[in-house]
């Protein structure tokens, strides 16, 4: 194994992540001593393999001075972490994540029927003054369900602007056939023109944010859901499906309605080729406890299928599951006190890099922290999933 790592780091490293980053900028001066790709590579090893700042990059790359000097060049020798972060700093968020759905999308496109996931998330402590965390992070992830990979990831000032943000957002993926599921903060007639025009479909959650037509949709689900269960016959053509989960004393009944009856919505500015209306409804059961939820949905998916509605509804929360807890649990995101300039945004870029490239192995098994563990025990592992 030592002969095969040392065969396979033998040779200057340009292919696999780094060619995708060729047209990123070095945002410092012409005189720098460290070069900008060895410092890409390095930043992006170190968290691979467990770094939660700049410091503990410095301290992965000094630890492992002598392997490194095998296929980076490191004419200065290891970068301090002043350096790492006043590059990262500085360093264009556009360009890297340019960069980044690029290398993303070739590790695994997104393919004809996938579920995005659009959803927000805050870096708890990004802000610059304790006195004032208006200023912190605040990041739009696209997340395909079926490849547990983030596909794209903007920053935004505050939570209200991704109503901005998930415009651009979509311009950078490629949404023929896909199926984009957003919460009410996207639900808006401009959002699911863009996706239709980029030939995907449309799930929405409804809320009071679009007044009228959450009241319309509830008002006619309601009437549905009453009616099917007193009298069917007199019911709205509509699908229907139910699921029951239980674990540790708790039961969960998920009951899903969808109808196509859509001509039944009356507002003054149609919304983009609306093809259907959906009811999902929640009873959760711990002991004698007993809650109930409903939550409204409108669709551009046209007919009653509610087994795959009941998918994509279920499916749009894995990005709470499957991304957010992993930058939580795993990667320590919101423990992390990066503060300066694009830091906080791009080293959180860097963690869902190291999280695509784990779960996109399919060579080793294991959960996300124990590939983590061995990409910094083991070299040639840490080098193939560099360079494939």
């Amino acid at each position: 194994m030592e002969a095969q790592a040392k065969e396979c780091c033998c040779a200057p490293l340009t292919g696999g992540f780094l060619q995708f980053f060729q047209d990123v900028c070095d945002p410092r001066g012409p005189n720098a001593i460290h070069k900008f790709t060895d410092i890409l590579v390095l930043a992006f090893c170190a968290v691979l393999c467990g770094a939660e700042g700049w410091v503990d990059v410095e301290l992965f790359a000094r630890s492992k001075l002598a392997w490194f000097k095998t296929f980076l060049e490191l004419p200065a020798g290891i970068p301090s972490h002043d350096t790492f972060g006043r590059v990262f700093a500085a360093l264009d968020p556009d360009a890297f994540e340019r960069g980044f759905t690029a290398w993303t999308t070739a590790l695994a496109g997104l393919g004809r029927g996938k579920l995005i996931a659009i959803d927000g998330k805050s870096i708890r402590r990004s802000f610059q003054h304790a006195w004032d965390q208006s200023g912190m992070a605040h990041l739009v992830s696209a997340f395909v369900a079926g490849n547990q990979l983030v596909f794209a990831q903007l920053l935004v000032k505050d939570k209200e602007n991704e109503i901005v943000a998930i415009p651009q957002l979509l311009e950078l993926l490629d949404l023929n056939g896909s199926v984009v599921t957003i919460d009410a903060i996207g639900c808006q007639r401009s959002i699911a023109q863009k996706i239709t025009d980029g030939g995907g479909d449309y799930l929405l959650a409804v809320k009071d944010n679009q007044r009228t037509l959450h009241r319309q949709v509830r008002a006619l689900m309601d009437e549905l859901i009453l009616e099917s269960r007193d009298d069917p016959d007199r019911a709205m053509p509509h699908g229907f499906a139910q699921t029951v989960d239980g674990d540790h004393g708790r039961i969960e009944t998920r009951r899903v309605w969808i109808s196509d009856q859509v001509q039944w919505v009356k507002l003054d500015e149609p919304w983009p080729r609306l093809g259907s209306l959906i009811a999902v409804e929640s009873v959760r059961e711990v002991g004698k406890s007993l809650s109930v939820e409903r939550r409204y949905f409108i669709s551009s998916i046209t007919g009653t299928d509610a087994a795959r509605a009941a998918e994509l509804v279920r499916g749009h929360w894995s990005v709470e599951n499957q991304l957010h807890w992993h930058l939580d649990v795993t990667f320590k995101e919101d423990q992390r006190r990066i503060r300066s300039g694009h830091g906080a945004e791009n080293f959180s870029r860097l963690c869902r890099m190291a999280l695509n490239r784990i779960k996109s192995d399919k060579t080793t098994k294991g959960s996300v922290r124990t590939k983590r563990l061995r990409t910094g025990w083991d070299e040639y592992y840490l080098f193939k999933l560099l360079t494939t």
